[in-house]
C-alpha cells in the first residue's frame, strides 16, 4: 500500500513538471503599457551619445557636433538637446535608458527585424501572433483590453486575443508593405515616380504621429492620453512611429523626428495625469545604426540600439549598459555596436514586474524565441 502510495506521488509529482507553467496577474490592474516602435532603425549612439567614450568623436564626424559640449548622463552619455522633456523625466526618475541591445535578429533587413521584435521570435515570420497578444492573455480580463493607435493592427498586437485599432483621420489605410510594392512599380516611370515621391513625403509628413510637427504631435499624445484614461480605457497599447531611417542629412531629419517624439510623450504625461503614475511606456526599434557616419552626412543599417522605459513606475534616473566599446576592434562585424544585453530580456522584464506577473514563467511566454533571463530592477517595487 504504501509503495502505491508513493508511485502515485511520483505521477503526481511527474505531472506537475510537465504541465505548462503560465504566469497570471492575479487581480485586475489600473497599470498601462504603452509600446512605441521606432520603424526604420533609430540612431541610438545620437539619440543617448556615448560622448565619453574616446572613439565616438572622429566615427561621427559632424554627426557629433550638436553633442559634444552636452552634459553627461552617468559620467558618459549625452541626451540629444531636442528631448528637452524626456530629460526631464530621466531628472525625476521617471526615465530609464538601456544602450547597446538588440534583438535576436542579426541582419539587417527593416521588415524581417520589425517582425522578430513584434512577434518574439528569434527568426522573422517564425510566428504568427505578437508578445503584447501573448501578454493580454495572462492579464485578467478587466485588464485585457488592447488598442492599436493605427489603420490595421500591428504584428505585436495579433493572435487570439481580441483587440481594437483606432485610426486618426490623417493615418494612412495601406500598409508599408503594400506602398513599397506600388512604389517598386513605379520606379522606371518618369513621370509617376516623381509624383508618387512627393506622395509619400506627404504621407509621412501627415501620418506619423511622432512626426516633426511638433503641435501634431502633441496633439496625437493627447490623443493617447485620452484613450488611456478612465476605468473603461485601454490597457496596452501600440504607436507605430516612422522616419527614423537616417540615411542621408541625419542631423535636421534625426532633430526633427525626436521634437515630435518628445512633444508626443511630453503630452501624454501631462494629460494622463495621476494616471502616469501607473504607466509604463517602452520605446524601441528594430536595430540600430552603424557606429560610422557615410559620406551623405547619415548612418546606414546597424546591430546595436538602445530604447527607453518612461513612466511612473520605472525605477528611472539611470542607463543600464554593459558599454562595450567603440575601437574598431570592439565594433560588430568591424561596423556597429556590439549588443550586450537583450531587447527582449529588458522589455519583457519590465513589463512582466510592471504587471505583477512573475518574471520567470512570463519571459519564456512573451518571448519564446530567446525565452531571456530577467532583468531586474527596472521597476519600482
Amino acid at each position: 500500500m504504501l509503495l502505491l502510495d508513493r508511485r502515485r506521488l511520483l505521477a503526481a509529482g511527474a505531472a506537475t513538471l510537465l504541465a505548462p507553467q503560465v504566469a497570471y496577474a492575479k487581480a485586475d490592474s489600473n497599470r498601462r503599457l504603452v509600446f512605441v516602435i521606432q520603424r526604420g532603425a533609430a540612431d541610438g549612439l545620437a539619440i543617448l551619445a556615448p560622448t565619453g567614450d574616446p572613439a565616438y568623436a572622429a566615427l561621427r564626424g559632424d554627426l557629433a557636433r550638436d553633442l559634444a559640449d552636452l552634459p553627461k548622463l552617468s559620467g558618459m552619455f549625452a541626451l540629444h538637446p531636442v528631448l528637452k522633456q524626456v530629460g526631464a523625466m530621466f531628472g525625476v526618475e521617471q526615465a530609464l535608458f538601456a544602450h547597446a541591445v538588440a534583438s535576436p535578429y542579426r541582419d539587417r533587413s527593416h521588415f524581417d527585424a520589425q517582425n522578430v521584435l513584434e512577434t518574439g521570435s528569434a527568426l522573422p515570420y517564425a510566428r504568427p501572433d505578437g508578445w503584447m497578444n501573448r501578454l493580454l492573455a495572462l492579464l485578467p480580463g478587466g485588464s485585457a483590453r488592447g488598442l492599436a493607435i493605427a489603420a490595421t493592427i500591428p504584428t505585436a498586437l495579433r493572435g487570439p486575443v481580441q483587440v481594437s485599432s483606432y485610426a486618426p483621420t490623417s493615418l494612412p489605410d495601406a500598409s508599408d508593405d503594400l506602398l513599397a510594392r506600388v512604389g517598386a512599380m513605379y520606379a522606371g516611370d518618369t513621370q509617376l515616380h516623381p509624383l508618387w515621391e512627393e506622395a509619400m513625403q506627404t504621407r509621412a509628413m501627415a501620418g506619423d504621429l511622432a512626426s516633426g510637427n511638433i503641435k501634431g504631435a502633441a496633439a496625437n499624445g493627447k490623443l493617447v492620453a485620452s484613450l488611456l484614461g478612465g476605468e473603461s480605457g485601454a490597457r496596452v497599447v501600440m504607436l507605430e512611429t516612422g522616419g527614423w531611417d537616417t540615411h542621408a542629412g541625419q542631423r535636421a531629419r534625426l532633430g526633427a523626428q525626436l521634437g515630435g517624439l518628445d512633444a508626443l510623450l511630453g503630452a501624454m504625461k501631462d494629460d494622463l495625469g495621476p494616471v502616469w503614475n501607473d504607466t509604463l511606456v517602452v520605446v524601441a526599434t528594430e536595430f540600430g545604426r552603424t557606429a560610422a557616419a557615410n559620406g551623405t552626412g547619415g548612418t546606414d543599417h546597424g546591430t546595436g540600439a538602445m530604447a527607453m522605459l518612461l513612466g511612473g513606475t520605472v525605477a528611472g534616473g539611470r542607463i543600464l549598459a554593459d558599454w562595450p566599446g567603440l575601437r574598431q576592434s570592439q565594433l560588430y562585424e568591424g561596423r556597429d555596436l556590439k549588443p550586450t544585453m537583450g531587447l527582449d530580456a529588458v522589455i519583457g522584464s519590465a513589463v512582466a514586474t510592471h504587471f505583477g506577473l512573475d518574471p520567470a514563467m512570463a519571459l519564456p511566454r512573451l518571448f519564446p524565441g530567446s525565452a531571456p533571463r530577467e532583468v531586474t530592477g527596472l521597476i519600482r517595487g
